[in-house]
């Protein structure tokens, strides 16, 4: 089975039914980031802190990893940075195209897997901005050994991953107002799943996630040369019953320190 390609149609799919994760920022919203008044999302509600980021954009070269939706790019492009963008969905891309068309900006869209980032030149970016989107990798591994490639040194990565314990209750029971802890971590989508009723769900085109233990997640940013000198979390905005208990998003700031070490 091949994972990528699956989630490649269902993410084109979630474009088509016009999920929130693929609805492009509006006109408003980059004539402000153009005034220097912007904000960007990498997990769900809370914005990035702006101390993240450099207070002057122009001509910083930002990589919007896994980041197709025409959320993030075009604004950052529109504060002035030198913007690529890269999803693995074509769809996805399409709406960051659109806004850029429709607003003018200057920004470079490329189709590509974020375990493979062969299409750019080591050191090639000042910031990686990474939104909530390695769960739809099996190993998390390679996407960040690739970001410290392409990284300058001392080259800043800002990404977003989710708590591993969104994944620990069945989901069924959880909309129910019932949390019921039936699964363990590391695991996928499929493994919840009973053996004859996987491939309708293929199917269907619904995307496949993994869920990553965080020490992947943090300890492999580490292992790959990162250190972290930034952290928050954020939750579903009080629309799931894990709200009430747990803010199961994360967003970490890391800085290149070292060569990465593959």
């Amino acid at each position: 089975m091949n994972t990528t390609q699956q989630n490649n149609n269902a993410w084109d799919q979630k474009v088509e039914e016009g999920s929130q994760w693929t609805k492009a920022v509006n006109h408003e919203i980059i004539e402000q980031a153009k005034k220097g008044n912007w904000e960007i999302t990498v997990t769900t509600e809370k914005a990035v802190p702006k101390s993240w980021l450099p207070k002057d954009l122009a001509g910083v070269k930002i990589l919007c990893l896994a980041s197709g939706g025409g959320q993030q790019a075009p604004v950052l492009a529109a504060a002035g940075a030198d913007v690529t963008v890269t999803d693995i969905s074509k769809k996805q891309l399409e709406q960051d195209e659109r806004v850029a068309n429709r607003e003018k900006l200057d920004l470079k869209i490329v189709q590509g897997d974020m375990i493979d980032l062969s299409d750019f030149e080591d050191e090639s970016f000042d910031i990686v901005v990474n939104p909530v989107s390695n769960l739809f990798v099996k190993d998390i591994q390679p996407v960040w050994n690739e970001i410290a490639r392409v990284l300058k040194s001392n080259g800043t990565l800002i990404a977003g991953f989710t708590n591993p314990l969104l994944w620990i209750f069945d989901d069924a029971l959880e909309q129910q107002g019932i949390l019921d802890v039936r699964h363990s971590i590391p695991s996928s989508t499929l493994d919840y799943l009973p053996e004859t009723e996987i491939q309708a769900y293929l199917d269907s085109n619904q995307t496949i996630e993994y869920a990553h233990t965080l020490e992947s997640q943090i300890q492999g940013q580490i292992d790959a040369g990162f250190a972290i000198t930034g952290f928050y979390e954020d939750d579903f905005g009080g629309s799931r019953m894990l709200d009430k208990y747990i803010k199961i998003f994360i967003a970490t700031k890391a800085v290149k320190v070292v060569e990465n070490r593959r």
